[in-house]
């Protein structure tokens, strides 16, 4: 089946909602039970006639107020947590303890238990995860495989690379089941799929019931306490991946063929926490490293530069020289991750995958070089944690000739305790830091930026540090305060294509926005 006829097969998909019950432990039915469901909704807008409606309670909005516009939109049933008002004629509606958590099983049974028919790869981590998945599906698709993806910035679901222009790693469970669909009538083979720990977690069940073969763990530090309220329940939460792994039977059919597929965990040997990750699942777990650790792959004598980085690959004692265009001693972590994934699910052995590595390409926003011309560096990157910050600045601020100068910020409505700590840690490597908006949400963007200067009291303010919430005016102000040989990183927006304030989020392109700078600055130079 061709890639584009494969999704619009996925868009004229028809269930009977009878046939879709089973999956539920526990529900009510008041109305029809086998009336015919044409797609699947949690908001009103999305909704079209024959759909089934999931109303979900939400941060700031709860998905019961919109029941009746969903019906007005020509929803057939409604599947709701709490009671909806008046019943309609015709319609059917389905209580449950949890309409959220009831999303996962009813949205895989209707698109036929898509990752039943694919090799699916969960990668999980604080830090890495997008380019781990990255990395992962260009060296199946160079091995030979045919696989698709989605991450925090693209995805291929059959119809090619694009975009995710949503601010949300996982997205909800019926675009993930209808995604996977996707990759299997298009004939894909293996699926990678980017498992924050918000989907990992049974409170959202977002990927409760995509069946995993292979589980990543890439590192874990200090992130998202806003959700999980502890650093043990996020640790606990992202090992979900690994769990899943012993509930899954890896005889599968994948394109037309029966299939064992091999079920294994790859983790990073260099992180204490990845023993949680060892003892989640009965299966064996390879590990990849780059320190002083025991390690099935190892990295030795790595060389960083501007373009990448080159480094000896060490495998049962012996050692092979390797390169891969992208900067950064972690990203030679994250090419480990994906050697071991690809080299075990393939049956080929690592040291041959290793001429495909300079091939990889990197994601935008990671770590992406802005070059017009200027007489300084420019690096936009995604970074936004303390243990991300920790992993960039020092080898960056080691290999430049000249001053560091960073622009970043914190998102707002999130967890608050990081904020002073990115600040020390910016403090201690850049010369210069710039605190600006990246998505304070429903916070005082100046106050937010305060919590972060907070962590840098050593910088005396309007000389190395300066909160400029106006993002376009930060990034102009570091330009203009570079001299030659300097360092000017962007950090936290990346790839994103939006800022979000409290009135609504303004469209936000970081990497367009810095060569816009550039190219005035070059203006206003010649000018002169």
């Amino acid at each position: 089946m061709r890639k584009d006829a494969a999704v619009a097969t996925i868009g004229r998909m028809t269930r009977r909602l009878s046939d879709l019950l089973p999956s539920l432990p526990a529900y009510e039915l008041a109305g029809p039970a086998d009336i015919p469901i044409t797609g699947i909704a949690y908001d009103s807008r999305d909704v079209r006639p024959g759909f089934l409606f999931f109303a979900l309670p939400g941060l700031h909005a709860d998905g019961h107020d919109f029941i009746d516009k969903a019906l007005d939109a020509g929803a057939s049933g409604v599947v709701h947590s709490r009671k909806p008002g008046p019943p309609r004629p015709g319609v059917s509606y389905l209580r449950v303890p949890d309409s959220r958590f009831a999303l996962s099983p009813v949205a895989d049974a209707f698109y036929g238990h898509p990752s039943r028919n694919l090799g699916v790869v969960g990668v999980t981590g604080t830090e890495g995860k997008s380019t781990t998945v990255y990395l992962i599906w260009q060296l199946l698709n160079l091995s030979g495989a045919r696989a698709g993806f989605f991450s925090t910035v693209m995805s291929d679901s059959g119809a090619g690379e694009v975009p995710n222009p949503e601010h949300q790693t996982t997205p909800e469970a019926n675009a993930v089941h209808r995604m996977l669909a996707s990759m299997r009538d298009a004939g894909y083979e293996y699926a990678v799929v980017e498992s924050s720990s918000h989907g990992l977690s049974p409170r959202t069940n977002r990927l409760g019931d995509v069946a995993f073969d292979v589980g990543v763990m890439t590192n874990v530090t200090h992130e998202h306490l806003e959700f999980h309220g502890t650093v043990e329940q996020y640790r606990h939460d992202k090992a979900n991946l690994f769990r899943a792994l012993d509930r899954v039977d890896h005889r599968k059919t994948i394109a037309g063929r029966e299939i064992e597929v091999p079920s294994f965990g790859v983790v990073n040997a260099d992180d204490p926490v990845s023993d949680l990750f060892r003892r989640a699942c009965r299966g064996p777990v390879l590990s990849f490293g780059a320190a002083d650790v025991p390690a099935d792959a190892l990295a030795r004598e790595i060389a960083s530069d501007a373009r990448g980085a080159s480094f000896e690959y060490v495998e049962e004692g012996s050692s092979y020289p390797a390169r891969i265009e992208l900067p950064g001693e972690f990203n030679v972590r994250n090419a480990l991750a994906a050697l071991l994934v690809v080299s075990r699910l393939r049956g080929i052995p690592a040291r041959d995958l290793l001429p495909l590595l300079p091939r990889l390409k990197p994601v935008r926003g990671r770590m992406t070089v802005v070059d017009k011309g200027q007489d300084f560096e420019v690096i936009v990157d995604y970074a936004h944690t303390p243990s991300s910050f920790q992993a960039i600045l020092p080898p960056l601020k080691d290999r430049i000739p000249g001053r560091m100068i960073c622009v970043f910020g914190s998102g707002g409505e999130r967890d608050t305790e990081k904020r002073p700590l990115q600040g020390r840690i910016a403090a201690e490597y850049c010369d210069i830091v710039i605190l600006s908006d990246e998505d304070p949400r429903g916070e005082d963007p100046m106050a937010l930026l305060e919590d972060i200067a907070a962590g840098c009291p050593g910088l005396p303010r309007g000389e190395r540090l300066f909160l400029i919430p106006d993002r376009k005016a930060a990034i102009r102000k570091a330009f203009a305060l570079a001299r030659p040989g300097d360092l000017v990183l962007l950090l936290g927006k990346g790839h994103e294509n939006s800022i979000i304030y409290a009135r609504g989020a303004i469209p936000w392109d970081e990497i367009a926005e810095a060569e816009a700078a550039l190219a005035e600055l070059d203006h206003e130079r010649s000018a002169r």
